[in-house]
């Protein structure tokens, strides 16, 4: 069991590579958009010099982790290895798949669904405590060296590497090239958060006790209750305050109500939720 609970980061890992380089073999060169990140650098001097795609990224993904090595360490080193040499041969490979260019022609489509698959693709790779290697380096390199933020640096970085392929893409390609970073950093944080996110729920009734011990014993949740001040009588009392999964909100709705019509209820999207109950298993007493 433990072994297999090893080899699941490292599936995760070659499955968000595949997905990455699949939404580049399929849609990003046949085409012809522009992204950002090693792939854009990649097209740049595609262009600039004939260098094959595949081989540019191969040969700078190797450097990236070298300059890793010797900043970050090898920890770092290590979760990035597999990517820096899996993604550039993936994607050689699927490159030479027939028919795997001609999947669409609209670049609408093809914008779509490479934002689509290279942010779910980066979000698993992340997900598994790894990076995708190339550019996601400099940034982390310039963030212990100087403190810029990864997100600030990975932002210039990409807007650099766009503007780059400006000088032999049309302006429409540009636009798309926009849309593509967009969609991907979009579906990026979507990945990262999912399963993650819950549902938090403030409730403020005379009848706390027992909308309290309805909480703990029929929804099998954990309450805390926190002090509050009325602001116009001054008064104080308890708020039930409980987190819980999104598709239970609808339950305690409906249980609170019949423990109390009048109760007031605050009901906000928490992003991510960790300990006892959600990333550790409950206790009992």
């Amino acid at each position: 069991m433990k072994h297999l609970q090893k080899l699941v980061p490292i599936g995760v890992i070659l499955l968000g590579n595949t997905a990455y380089a699949f939404a580049v073999a399929a849609f990003i060169l046949p085409n012809h958009l522009i992204t950002g990140g090693t792939t854009g650098l990649a097209l740049f001097f595609n262009y600039l010099a004939g260098v094959p795609v595949a081989a540019f990224v191969g040969a700078f993904n190797v450097l990236m982790f070298l300059l890793g090595f010797w900043v970050l360490g090898k920890n770092f080193a290590f979760t990035t290895l597999l990517s820096t040499f899996y993604y550039p041969l993936i994607l050689s490979v699927l490159q030479q798949i027939p028919g795997i260019t001609q999947l669409t022609r609209d670049p609408m489509l093809a914008v779509l669904y490479a934002g689509g698959l290279i942010g779910v693709g980066m979000g698993l790779v992340i997900r598994a405590g790894a990076s995708t290697g190339g550019m996601d380096i400099p940034p982390l390199v310039l963030q212990k060296k100087t403190g810029i933020p990864v997100s600030v640096s990975l932002y210039v970085f990409d807007c650099v590497i766009l503007v780059l392929q400006f000088f032999f893409s049309n302006g429409e390609q540009v636009l798309y090239g926009i849309l593509v970073v967009i969609i991907y950093t979009f579906v990026l944080d979507r990945v990262l958060l999912l399963g993650k996110s819950q549902t938090q729920v403030q409730i403020i009734s005379q009848k706390y006790e027992e909308i309290n011990d309805m909480i703990q014993t029929r929804m099998d949740r954990g309450t805390t209750l926190l002090t509050a001040e009325t602001g116009h009588l001054r008064q104080q009392i308890p708020v039930v305050m409980t987190v819980l999964g999104n598709r239970e909100l609808p339950r305690l709705s409906a249980w609170v109500n019949e423990i109390d019509p009048k109760a007031f209820l605050i009901v906000s999207r928490a992003n991510e939720v960790r300990g006892r109950g959600f990333t550790m298993g409950k206790v009992y007493r």
